[in-house]
């Protein structure tokens, strides 16, 4: 792949110069905002998966969009400059908290953004304790992150599992889906998300029928788990994984005849690279909330357009767009606060980001609440049939859209340590 150029950029570094990077270096992508007389400087560090089963779902779409982040902050304030690293840690928690503990330590990173696996996102909220960082959780969904282990010093943009479950589940039950069968692997953010489903399907007076669990990595044969799914007589067939897997096992639903048989497919970790994935003849008539859709009016179509010259053949999915406001809300609110403050003081930064609105071209309006989760209002996302796209990318209908206040878990159930009852 040849480098990209940016507006105000430096050069990226190439694909096969990424690939070439060992997990025990970060690897720096540089990015250099416009430095004021002062020299003060900001540096952000994005830890994601660049050549893994999530890379399609994180990886260069999050690095862009930070980017273009930045581009938009400079516009603002073109006195400050910013940084950007970048390192893939293999989906091994122990080597990206090794990289981040480097970072925070001798390189000066104020700020560690992306996160793709919950275990290492729940695992850096003590070190960034320790060292007084911020984190900013765009990638990671496990509502753990806000509930017991929420912390001063980190915020999690991207929609937890009970977000992403109760927008799902109360609108496939109204349109009669009552009986669920979850297929879940066996880590963290598959176990949070078939919990927060299973309450909210009981909540909205249907039935869990059944949970079966896979071993993550490794598994690429679902068949038995979707005979078991078809064998319980469960309306919907909630597919609680993510990345390759998800792509695996929807293409062996459509094989085993799921949605022709009557079944639901409901995949809430789908987006954008999985549906380009999969195809909409595999995909059609399957359902998954998000936060984010890239066609959703002039603002996500621009943004769009802008990232597919940094990252191309490519439309932003919701992990794309949580990098994108973290980002800029982070930068803004260190801005207000004083570059030195800001980069002294963490946990002051995080209560000033959770104090001051968002707002921003792709999610307009915004909160975050003393938990630490970003609130937005959560899209239904109807998947096409192929019969039914005006062309490529041309995926889904938004088939509803649940308010935050509803989507979100209520403050005082989390048991957050933060929250005062």
């Amino acid at each position: 792949m040849k480098p990209s150029e940016g507006k105000n950029s430096m050069p990226l570094v190439s694909r096969r110069t990424l690939l070439a990077a060992t997990a025990a270096a970060a690897l720096p992508m540089p990015f250099i905002g416009r430095a004021n007389a002062a020299g003060e400087r900001i540096k952000l560090g994005c830890l994601t998966d660049m050549n893994g089963p999530y890379a399609e779902l994180t990886g260069r779409g999050s690095v862009g969009s930070i980017k273009l982040a930045i581009e938009d902050f400079n516009k603002l304030h073109p006195g400050i400059g910013v940084d950007l690293v970048v390192a893939d840690f293999q989906l091994k928690p122990d080597v990206g908290l090794s990289i981040m503990r480097g970072w925070l330590d001798r390189d000066g990173v104020d700020a560690v953004l992306d996160f793709p696996m919950s275990a290492l996102a729940l695992a850096a909220g003590a070190v960034l304790e320790e060292k007084n960082k911020v984190g900013l959780v765009t990638s990671a969904a496990t509502s753990e992150l806000t509930r017991g282990s929420c912390g001063p010093n980190h915020v999690q943009f991207a929609s937890d599992t009970y977000a992403l479950a109760a927008s799902l589940v109360k609108a496939v039950v109204r349109q009669g889906g009552d009986s669920w069968f979850f297929i879940m692997p066996n880590y963290e953010l598959g176990k949070s998300m078939v919990s927060d489903a299973s309450r909210a399907v009981t909540e909205s007076g249907g039935k869990v029928l059944g949970t079966v669990t896979y071993a993550f990595p490794g598994t690429t044969d679902f068949s038995s788990l979707l005979l078991q799914a078809q064998s319980s007589g469960a309306k919907v067939v909630c597919l609680a994984n993510a990345g390759d897997d998800l792509t695996t096992s929807m293409k062996q639903a459509h094989e085993f005849g799921v949605p022709k048989a009557g079944g639901i497919l409901a995949a809430p970790f789908m987006g954008e690279p999985t549906l380009h994935a999969i195809g909409l003849e595999v995909a059609q008539g399957s359902y998954f909330s998000s936060p984010f859709y890239w066609d959703r009016d002039d603002a996500t179509r621009n943004f769009s357009d802008r990232l597919a010259v940094l990252v191309p053949n490519q439309r932003p999915n919701k992990n794309f767009a949580n990098a994108y406001a973290g980002a800029l809300h982070y930068l803004k609110v260190a801005a207000a606060l004083g570059v030195p403050a800001a980069k002294a003081d963490g946990r002051a930064t995080v209560r000033a980001m959770k104090a001051t609105p968002m707002q921003d071209p792709l999610f307009g309006q915004s909160a975050i609440r003393e938990d630490g989760m970003a609130l937005h209002d959560m899209l239904l996302l109807h998947v096409k049939k192929p019969s039914e796209s005006r062309g490529d990318w041309d995926f889904c209908t938004i088939a509803g859209t649940l308010p935050a206040a509803q989507a979100a878990r209520p403050l005082t159930e989390g048991g957050c340590k933060l929250v005062k009852v």
